[in-house]
């Protein structure tokens, strides 16, 4: 079922008996799509606001003396006791119980007959994932549950199809990635997540914000795509008949704002990359950078760290994460507590791999890689020093970052936008002030001093034009006029970037990317 106007639907035996009742509704004089309703209370806030408060009983509500709301949500739950009949009405903070009186309770619009009462339309009419209204007053069950005595029941929404079955739930993974709808519907926990999300978003906002960053928009769609090294995802221009691109980074143009004299600038924005789907890896993604005039790698370390401690702090109260492994079930309490180490690319291959690189020459490191069946040979013998280094960084080193790491230093050939080392020995070494942060052996950061000598810029822009040329999909063209804006002058400036999503992934503690987004992108039938 993929569409209500399929066919399909109107084989299905509920939709059918569905839209009969809608039918009979407008028949009994009863709107089952009416355009307003005010709530005046969520669900959430009327549990809160009387969790230890004395709201009468039973008698008291029917009999009107106890205090009224006025709210609406989902049925999520229906059963009838003789004379009165219990449902839970669900929103998006929570849940209540309704009590429908045989003798009190009127649906708006319907007139009872001796054929048919109130009680027994909403019995006959209603559904469960049926959207509703009710007015009435409040009481505390014997058990001490909230309950609503429902005068007014307003019909908001009559749905056509079911929810899916209280207990076998709805468990297929895939089928609640591409029906969020329905996951949030029937998972409680899932809603919290997505809260936790808008809510650590915020936190990044007014992080930079108190630092004095700008928070500025750039365009999605590109003549020249830059700023990383990925596949770019291409569509058409008809009003220009031009090619254009998706942006596969936000770096380019926050660079020129730079050049334009906004001294910090921050976007929060989307990015995509023709590439793989894993559970840390979605094609469209949510990316944070952030460039400060005067600032270097070392001033963007820290305010990476403070970053962490601070969501950390504001969303939990602690800088210790205790974060289970759905793969093999292990837990990890890490501590995000600023300052984080410090590691060099080379001495964490030495410390962990046991590998010290400046030993060795190309062709040892090329076996060591080539010894772990990990890689493609074709790929690893044309690999120059630097991407050798990276990749045993990658295979020895990186898995073992559970605490939070800064690793420093890379190979230039890693980015062609990074400032080369100011120590003259990892200069000549063509070392750049480039930084990665690990988590429980994931990237979650990557930051530069970034490059400002216009020449430099364009000589390796060029080869990675080279390299394009030569048939590397994730090799960037030359952007001419990205050549010209730093040829005008950009200051000393550090630079940043943080997989949103990720992020969120670490504070909200779950495995799968797909989990914290709403709409993950899903093969056709997964």
């Amino acid at each position: 079922m993929t569409h209500p106007t399929d066919p399909e639907y109107h084989t299905h035996e509920e939709f059918r008996n569905r839209t009969q009742k809608i039918a009979d509704m407008r028949a009994l004089g009863v709107d089952p799509y009416p355009a307003k309703f005010t709530p005046s209370i969520t669900l959430g806030d009327l549990l809160a606001k009387t969790e230890e408060k004395e709201i009468g009983h039973s008698e008291d509500a029917a009999a009107g003396t106890t205090e009224t709301a006025t709210i609406a949500g989902r049925l999520v739950l229906f059963r009838a006791m003789g004379k009165n009949a219990f449902a839970h009405l669900q929103d998006e903070t929570g849940r209540v119980q309704v009590m429908f009186n045989r003798d009190q309770t009127q649906v708006e619009g319907f007139t009872p007959t001796e054929e048919l009462s109130a009680i027994k339309f909403i019995e006959k009419k209603i559904d469960l994932g049926d959207i509703i209204g009710v007015e009435g007053n409040l009481f505390r069950t014997q058990k001490g549950e909230v309950t609503l005595f429902a005068k007014k029941v307003v019909i908001l929404c009559k749905t056509l199809l079911p929810l899916p079955d209280k207990h076998s739930g709805l468990a297929d993974k895939g089928v609640r990635y591409r029906k969020r709808w329905l996951d949030l519907i029937t998972h409680p926990e899932v809603v919290n997540t997505f809260h936790q999300r808008t809510q650590i978003l915020k936190l990044v906002r007014s992080y930079f914000e108190t630092l004095g960053f700008l928070e500025v928009e750039t365009p999605v769609l590109q003549n020249v795509y830059g700023g990383a090294q990925a596949r770019p995802f291409t569509t058409h221009l008809h009003a220009l008949d031009q090619e254009m691109y998706l942006r596969i980074s936000l770096e380019i143009p926050l660079k020129k704002l730079i050049v334009g004299g906004l001294q910090k600038v921050f976007e929060i924005g989307k990015v995509f990359r023709n590439e793989g789907i894993d559970r840390t890896h979605n094609p469209e993604f949510t990316e944070l950078e952030a460039y400060a005039s005067y600032w270097d790698y070392n001033d963007m370390m820290v305010a990476t760290e403070n970053l962490f401690e601070h969501v950390a702090l504001k969303l939990h109260g602690t800088t210790q994460l205790t974060i289970k492994n759905d793969t093999d079930g292990t837990e990890h309490t890490i501590d995000l507590k600023a300052p984080w180490k410090r590691l060099s690319m080379k001495d964490a291959i030495k410390t962990y791999g046991n590998i010290d690189v400046d030993t060795l020459t190309d062709d040892k490191m090329r076996e060591i890689l080539l010894g772990t069946g990990e890689f493609d040979p074709k790929e690893i013998s044309k690999a120059a020093r630097g991407h050798l280094i990276a990749k045993l960084f990658e295979q020895f080193a990186e898995k073992h970052l559970i605490q939070p790491h800064h690793i420093i230093d890379h190979p230039i050939e890693t980015t062609p936008l990074c400032k080369l080392h100011r120590d003259p020995a990892l200069r000549k070494e063509r070392f750049v002030e480039r930084f990665e942060s690990f988590i429980l052996g994931g990237e979650f950061c990557n930051a530069y001093t970034e490059l400002n000598d216009p020449e430099l810029q364009r000589q390796l822009l060029l080869e990675q034009a080279s390299k394009k040329a030569a048939g590397d999909v994730e090799a960037s063209p030359l952007d001419e006029e990205f050549i010209e804006s730093i040829c005008q002058g950009m200051p000393p400036t550090g630079g940043l970037g943080i997989g949103v999503d990720r992020l969120v992934m670490l504070f909200t503690g779950v495995h799968s990317i797909r989990d914290i987004l709403y709409f993950p992108l899903m093969r056709p039938g997964e």
